[in-house]
């Protein structure tokens, strides 16, 4: 189990993790043929450290200007993503970074931090590729193994606008609506044992007053549930951080 300390928005966590409980042989073997998935599409190694790359300086220009005069196909995007090995990019960098533009419909993103927690891990991403925030997170070795954490869709945003917090913050900003966190890479979640014996993770996102340049309206917080083996169980709303003086 590993330990670290995050800070947001002022206030000191722990990452503290419980590893899942083991599984007796037998019942392991249970699960595993009850399962209709089986052996077949079981992630031969965990997502690791071993797949986080430091973006040189020039990488992007470089990749820019060979996949411009590439050949269709491959797509402009697998064609940066063949510049990183070119680039110096570890092999378990770029076969994330392939894993995660599968799971994403298509997205390039590069591994650029890695925190192990257990049973569900973090990684910071990089999106060289996006006009704007260019920077994200996700939980990994999970199931599904990998979970876009700014995927607002996995929210619980109902909740979060049925708050009195949310009608009155609202008040003063009519267009009020959620964006995806801008992660800087240096601030990991802070995480916790649940209800469940599994763990779980708090996230914050940004409240702005229409579009992603508009007024900044404060933070809404969402608590991130996994059970002891890393099944996602859902999101909650936490509560929201009160927009700055005007």
């Amino acid at each position: 189990m590993r330990r670290g300390v995050a800070i947001t928005c002022g206030v000191h966590y722990t990452l503290t993790a419980k590893d899942p409980p083991k599984m007796k042989p037998v019942l392991l073997a249970i699960a595993i043929l009850a399962s209709p998935v089986g052996f077949a599409q079981a992630p031969s190694s965990r997502i690791s450290s071993a797949a986080v790359w430091q973006i040189p300086s020039t990488f992007r220009a470089g990749a820019n200007k060979a996949c411009d005069k590439a050949p269709q196909p491959p797509s402009f995007a697998d064609c940066f993503i063949n510049q990183m090995a070119k680039a110096g990019a570890p092999a378990e960098a770029v076969a994330f970074t392939r894993e995660l533009q599968k799971q994403s419909g298509g997205e390039v993103g590069i591994a650029s931090g890695f925190e192990a927690v257990g049973p569900v891990d973090v990684a910071f991403i990089t999106y060289p590729l996006r006009a704007n925030t260019n920077y994200g997170l996700v939980f990994v070795n999970g199931t599904p193994r990998i979970i876009d954490a700014e995927d607002l869709k996995l929210l619980d945003q109902t909740s979060m606008q049925q708050s009195p917090q949310f009608q009155n913050t609202k008040a003063q900003f009519p267009n009020l609506n959620l964006w995806p966190g801008d992660r800087d890479g240096t601030t990991w979640p802070n995480a916790s044992n649940n209800s469940e014996g599994g763990v779980s993770f708090t996230l914050g996102y940004p409240l702005r007053n229409g579009c992603h340049a508009c007024a900044n309206a404060g933070f809404a917080e969402f608590n991130w549930k996994f059970d002891p083996s890393g099944k996602f169980l859902g999101t909650s709303f936490m509560g929201m951080t009160a927009p700055p003086l005007q």
